[in-house]
């Protein structure tokens, strides 16, 4: 099975196009691929594959082989492979995602994407549906506890859940230890991806993220515009606002008219390969 080794920011994904759907071991294929000892080495597994609906869908695997609704830096990816691989030469490209149709501008630098806009659409904020165990219209700074400590989150899902949190020092903050007892916290019936932020100015946050079924990574497309939206809903930013990761800088912003969220950064391919593993189709 040929593969193209791609990140957004550091996020990084093995990407195979040219098939019509996944193959069966797909769950298990995404566990042994992405290994970074005895694979090739990856947040997540993702296919490009035929769409009725849109221009290319996208399904995306974790690296613990669960599959994922949506993934910001990996859309990104997708849109660079696709026009660069001349399998759409248009610079406005649908994507099917479990999470809907995402809708994608791409800025073109001699002839092959530089960096990629995404529309990511309305953010839910309805507790349930995020989801959370709360049943509010908002959950907004809503208390947590784990291990005697208490944190504030605000919940918000892209497509996929976050909870946002607000702490003194993103950068230097014990994501390690704290993200997993947060991501499967009973408030989560899905488990959620987790966000810390630290709020920097008016338009700039920091942010460090745990992703569900995947660990921290260096960047999160979907959890940097959760970031955004809940730093508008908490007061602390405008709707224009620069996320800086471990791997690099996301511009997000909230537009007032359509509600929509807009993600705006690069995508980049690193190298081609062959998976010699065993692939059931």
């Amino acid at each position: 099975m040929e593969f193209t080794k791609m990140h957004g920011l550091g996020n990084d994904f093995v990407v195979v196009a040219h098939f019509e759907d996944v193959p069966k071991n797909v769950n298990q294929l995404a566990i042994d691929i992405c290994n970074r000892n005895f694979g090739v080495g990856a947040d997540g597994l993702v296919f490009i594959l035929p769409s009725d609906k849109a221009d290319v869908r996208m399904r995306i695997f974790n690296a613990d082989g669960t599959e994922a609704e949506q993934c910001g830096n990996a859309i990104r990816c997708v849109a660079k492979y696709v026009y660069d691989h001349n399998m759409k030469k248009k610079e406005k490209l649908s994507v099917e995602t479990l999470a809907g149709i995402q809708h994608v501008k791409l800025h073109i630098e001699n002839n092959f994407v530089s960096t990629v806009e995404v529309d990511m659409g309305e953010p839910i904020l309805k507790g349930e549906l995020v989801p959370t165990a709360i049943k509010e219209s908002e959950v907004v700074n809503h208390p947590i506890e784990v291990d005697g400590v208490k944190f504030y989150f605000t919940a918000v899902s892209m497509g996929n859940p976050h909870a946002v949190i607000y702490v003194e020092d993103a950068p230097h903050f014990d994501v390690e230890k704290w993200g997993p007892k947060l991501e499967t916290h009973p408030l989560f019936p899905k488990k959620t991806n987790v966000e810390f932020v630290t709020v920097k100015n008016d338009h700039e946050v920091e942010m460090r993220v745990w992703e569900r079924g995947v660990g921290q990574t260096l960047a999160c497309g979907t959890g940097a515009c959760a970031t955004g939206v809940a730093s508008v809903l908490t007061g602390q930013t405008s709707r224009e606002v620069l996320v800086h990761l471990k791997g690099g800088d996301l511009k997000v912003y909230w537009n007032k008219e359509d509600n929509h969220v807009y993600m705006t950064g690069e995508a980049k391919e690193v190298f081609r390969g062959t998976w010699l593993g065993e692939v059931k189709w």
